[in-house]
């Protein structure tokens, strides 16, 4: 059995990171990152959108080059998953039967898409947009399919259904809700981005809930809904989520359910083990301090940090302002905060004119930012949301006055 001081279980932007921040912070101790793909660590953003469009290969996503992790003597332990933790033993099991011991277990494991549960689930041209792999199967596929059915209108599905629709497809959306986007942003931004993609042809379906996957010679070929109505198509994304993959932390004791809890400095409740990114469940006080799970480049970046400093004597708790991005079209989105729970929506700018934003109040404090093509708005807006500032909605609804302005002024 191999030992490392510092074990990483999960390859993507938080495992990647957290040796990347270990070695900036001196760490002289042995690193392994332990991978469920054969990849190297790459960015997964892209997936969705340059990757799939072809208009990016796959060796520029990689986060960082094959040297660099020999350089840097980070060990990588590519097309392995863990299955169990000993956190008494300080090891872990791999699918092949292998064990490996460690020091310090960083868990960055991120999580698996969510799949449907109806008949039809599993059947071939059935698809999600979470690894190299899936994407790489949709690429194969596209020649023979002309109508894509895309269920989920989160920014996954959208941004899958705006490529598609750009390389010729047929798309059709099927979201359960009444609108697009309702879980991360408000009815505003969601009517915009329907209009945008209705205008670019894409057939959204609102208030859809699916019956099953229809199937054809062993593969799908469309959707039957709860009404009844079957919509053919020849490919089906879906875009529901994600299930964090936890299942070896909770076996082993850790506190947690939908993520695994950590506290302000990324530790689980088991000894020597620590948790980041996409699978850890954390109070952030951007969502009023309540247990959160964020899916986002940032969150695993910053906890990434967050547990290097922890592990090399210079702990700080994890305070970071939420950030996240979707390019659609020619649209480019960036928000900043957590708009859940908003009471007031202030739009800035004219949505007719492909650029403004949208500032979420809580109780009169600013908690968050919708920017659509309006970089200034979203760079500026930070400073709003990490003091709560508390503006008159007309003050912030004035497109002529940048928000730097009004942040000095608060």
């Amino acid at each position: 059995m191999t030992s490392y001081d510092i074990l990483i279980v999960g390859a993507g932007h938080a495992g990647a990171q957290a040796a990347i921040a270990l070695r900036q912070r001196k760490f002289v101790g042995s690193i392994a990152i332990l991978g469920e793909e054969p990849e190297l660590p790459y960015e997964r953003p892209p997936l969705s959108k340059d990757y799939l469009a072809g208009d990016k290969p796959f060796d520029r996503l990689l986060i960082r080059p094959a040297a660099f992790w020999v350089e840097r003597d980070v060990t990588m332990l590519t097309g392995r998953r863990v299955v169990a933790v000993d956190p008494a033993a300080r090891t872990v099991t791999t699918d092949d039967g292998a064990r490996f011991g460690y020091g310090e277990l960083i868990w960055a494991a991120g999580g698996h898409a969510r799949r449907l549960s109806c008949a039809g689930h599993d059947l071939a041209g059935v698809h999600s947009v979470r690894s190299r792999a899936d994407v790489d199967r949709m690429i194969a596929e596209l020649d023979g399919t002309t109508r894509v059915a895309v269920i989920g209108g989160g920014y996954i599905g959208l941004e899958a259904a705006a490529i598609l629709s750009k390389l010729g497809k047929q798309v059709i959306v099927f979201e359960a809700q009444d609108r697009v986007l309702a879980r991360v942003a408000g009815a505003a931004l969601s009517g915009f981005f329907e209009a945008e993609h209705r205008a670019h042809g894409v057939d959204i379906r609102l208030g859809a809930a699916v019956d099953c996957i229809v199937e054809s010679a062993g593969r799908a070929a469309g959707v039957r809904l709860a009404d009844g109505d079957v919509v053919p198509a020849e490919m089906v994304i879906v875009g529901v989520g994600i299930v964090p993959a936890v299942q070896p932390l909770l076996a082993a004791g850790a506190e947690g359910g939908n993520g695994v809890a950590v506290d302000t400095y990324g530790a689980t409740s088991l000894p020597h083990v620590h948790a980041i990114g996409d699978c850890a469940l954390h109070a952030n006080i951007f969502a009023d301090g309540l247990p959160i799970r964020l899916e986002s480049v940032q969150n695993a970046n910053d906890q990434a940090t967050t547990v290097a400093r922890a592990l090399t004597g210079a702990p700080e708790p994890y305070v970071a302002v939420p950030w996240f991005w979707s390019n659609q079209y020619d649209l480019r989105l960036q928000t900043v905060g957590l708009s859940t729970g908003h009471d007031r929506e202030v739009l800035r700018g004219d949505p007719a004119t492909r650029s403004f934003s949208i500032v979420y109040l809580k109780a009169g404090r600013v908690v968050a930012l919708d920017c659509v093509n309006a970089i200034k708005d979203y760079v500026q807006g930070r400073a709003l949301v990490l003091s709560g500032a508390m503006l008159p909605a007309e003050r912030l609804a004035d497109a002529a006055v940048p928000l730097k302005e009004l942040a000095a002024a608060g």
